[in-house]
């Protein structure tokens, strides 16, 4: 009987993979041999779990508008030169933002506590950890952290860069509770990481450094400027910045005096401290929550009881949908932050020069009813939806 030769060639992807597959004589009947199961091809690891495009998005040169790259603007951002954000680089961010596998028993994310519908916040005042206890703090917001020039993060920027801070939530003992040796074991043995490695850092190598590099790349991408203020603003000249009663054809009337209310020193004063375009503020503030401290802040980091009660402060845009308010939560609305603005400032020892008056006494913006609806409405106007739903920084597991 004349012996058969039987060839299998399959290709996946770019790359193939040819099987030989010798015949059996048996009893003169040939018995075919069993197909074998190709072993997947990289592009297959990653397609069998990620919805990713073919092509990465754009995370590394979005379309800013003018007044968003100005040299102000470009002088907030804590990019470090070893760090630039990659279209690759963020892609493995996004995904490991996502992944659960980061948390001891596969039940918490990063995006758990900084949800994409809110803001990339929590709406709860404290958040749960992968053993359901509960965080120290409200969960802040992710958005425009890029934006932040003295580069600390937390609260109480215990982390002094965000490359530092991304590691510390997966190996806090309540939040996610994992070390960093088991963390990067545990990744290579999930086979879509080695190909999204690859493609971010030119080899597959796993290591902690580089998981934290990726997840930051990623956070310094989320940038928000697609508001119906945005819209405004960039009908407008980069420079000079409008006045701030100058209207803007987009806005209601109301939104146009909640606007002059949050830029004029003497009215509601906020751009004292939110005042650039990324509406952030260059370093931490003591916004007199408190007139004795509850919570140390960064003066427990810096063991300066001179500076108890500061805490980081995060940008405004978006701010509708990241309720509830400060590192403790304890504002659950907008219309409660204004009169805490309005009425309510503590004059608390380490109170922020821009809240006391020259008298030493704390700086309320008293603001009639109709104000401080208006400035409820002008920061509703720094609400950008796409953020919400946008793809690029959504969920990609299937």
């Amino acid at each position: 009987m004349l012996a058969k030769r039987h060839q299998i060639v399959f290709a996946v992807g770019i790359l193939g993979i040819a099987v030989l597959v010798a015949c059996n004589k048996e009893n003169s009947t040939v018995t075919p041999a069993p197909t074998p199961t190709p072993t997947p091809l990289p592009n297959d690891a990653v397609a069998a779990v990620l919805n990713l495009p073919a092509t990465p998005f754009n995370y590394a040169n979005q379309p800013l508008p003018g007044y968003l790259t100005s040299p102000n603007i470009i002088g907030q951002i804590n990019t470090p030169g070893t760090n630039p954000v990659t279209d690759n680089g963020a892609t493995l961010g996004r995904v490991l933002f996502y992944d659960k596998n980061l948390s001891l028993n596969n039940t918490i994310s990063c995006a758990s506590c900084h949800k994409q519908a809110s803001g990339f916040s929590d709406p709860v005042v404290k958040s749960n950890g992968f053993n359901g206890g509960l965080t120290g703090r409200n969960s802040m917001s992710i958005i425009n952290a890029a934006y932040y020039p003295n580069g600390r993060f937390f609260w109480d920027q215990r982390a002094a860069t965000l490359e530092d801070q991304t590691l510390m939530p997966i190996q806090d003992l309540v939040e996610m509770g994992m070390t960093l040796p088991a963390l990067e074991t545990k990744l290579k043995a999930l086979a879509y990481y080695p190909v999204l490695f690859q493609r971010a850092f030119g080899d597959s190598t796993i290591t902690s450094n580089r998981i934290s590099l990726a997840l930051s790349q990623f956070v310094r991408s989320v940038i928000s400027y697609k508001s119906r203020y945005d819209t405004a603003r960039s009908a407008l000249p980069n420079a000079p910045a409008p006045p701030p009663n100058a209207p803007y054809p987009n806005f209601t009337a109301q939104e146009n005096r909640g606007k002059e209310v949050f830029l004029t020193p003497n009215l509601g004063g906020c751009a004292a401290c939110h005042g650039s375009e990324t509406f952030t503020a260059p370093q931490e503030k003591n916004n007199g929550l408190d007139a004795v401290t509850t919570d140390r802040g960064f003066g427990a980091v810096t063991n300066n009881v001179n500076r108890d009660g500061e805490f980081k402060v995060t940008t405004l845009r978006n701010v509708e949908l990241t309720a509830p308010y400060m590192h403790d939560g304890r504002f659950a609305t907008l219309e409660e932050v204004v009169e805490h603005y309005s009425s309510g400032v503590k004059n608390h020892p380490n109170l922020s020069p821009q809240l006391r008056l020259p008298n030493g006494l704390p700086r309320q913006a008293n603001l009639s009813a109709a104000d401080k609806a208006a400035l409820v409405a002008f920061l509703k106007t720094l609400t950008d939806r796409t953020m919400a739903t946008d793809v690029r920084f959504s969920n990609p597991f299937k």
